[in-house]
């Protein structure tokens, strides 16, 4: 990740020039590739506009790119330092999101979650899902044991995520990063990750610390900083959410009625 403070990191993706590079395969909500600054110090970002988000029938219109902007803050103030610096700001198709891009850009990263014949699960994986491939081969789905990817599922509690998959995750040093939160903070119930493998298990004491430090940011300017992305109702469940987690102090684990994986995977 390019060097810098959070405050000056966020100062160049909101004031700098966005420049696209291409559109990003696969994306369901039309983002695309950027540079942002000057050739001396340009940075490489995400860009998801406002005006290319597809509806939702459990999201609000329009939502999406603020919720990107609210788990910043919320992994920030909490001191996770898993969402990468994500701002909102003007693009040349209106206003949305813009995320500094965290990843390898050439080649492949090693990958912390994936789909694997039984036996070929790394020493300490935990398991989370079996199953059978195309041909009816077993497989399963499995994830690191990294004490950082540990937070990121902390997190994903706190922030009622809905569709973590495993390429939403990715290492950058000694911390494991999230990207892609536009479906996440609803009031209602809507967790869905494939880091399930800490199911039951209680928190880290790290992590009970970020929890507890989110939990007095909620009642200061954390509270202000959310206000224009989320309504009173989501800011409210987001502290239900953090106050139950520091009163049980486990990992949760999947409910009934709502699918506990997203589809896909990866």
């Amino acid at each position: 990740m390019p060097t810098g403070t959070g405050a000056e990191l966020e100062e160049l993706l909101t004031r700098g020039a966005l420049t696209p590079v291409g559109r990003i395969s696969g994306s369901s909500n039309g983002a695309l590739l950027c540079f942002v600054g000057d050739p001396a110090d340009e940075v490489l970002v995400i860009h998801k506009p406002e005006a290319t988000e597809r509806r939702l029938w459990d999201y609000p219109d329009g939502t999406l790119v603020a919720r990107e902007r609210a788990a910043y803050l919320i992994s920030e103030a909490g001191g996770f330092d898993v969402v990468p610096p994500t701002v909102i700001r003007s693009g040349p198709l209106g206003p949305g999101s813009v995320q500094l891009w965290v990843g390898a850009v050439d080649g492949e990263a090693e990958p912390l979650v994936d789909v694997l014949e039984p036996v070929e699960v790394p020493e300490g994986w935990l398991v989370v899902l079996e199953g059978e491939s195309s041909l009816g081969e077993p497989v399963v789905v499995a994830h690191s044991p990294d004490a950082a990817l540990r937070t990121v599922a902390v997190l994903d509690a706190a922030l009622n995520n809905s569709d973590r998959k495993g390429s939403h995750v990715l290492r950058d040093g000694d911390l494991v990063r999230g990207c892609d939160h536009g479906v996440s903070l609803s009031v209602e119930p809507k967790l869905r990750t494939v880091l399930w493998g800490w199911a039951g298990e209680e928190l880290a004491d790290a992590d009970v610390a970020r929890l507890e430090r989110l939990q007095d940011a909620l009642g200061g300017a954390l509270d202000e900083a959310l206000s224009p992305l989320l309504t009173i109702d989501e800011v409210e469940a987001l502290r239900r959410r953090v106050a139950r987690l520091l009163r049980h102090r486990v990992h949760p684990s999947p409910r009934g009625g709502w699918p506990a994986i997203p589809w896909p995977a990866l």
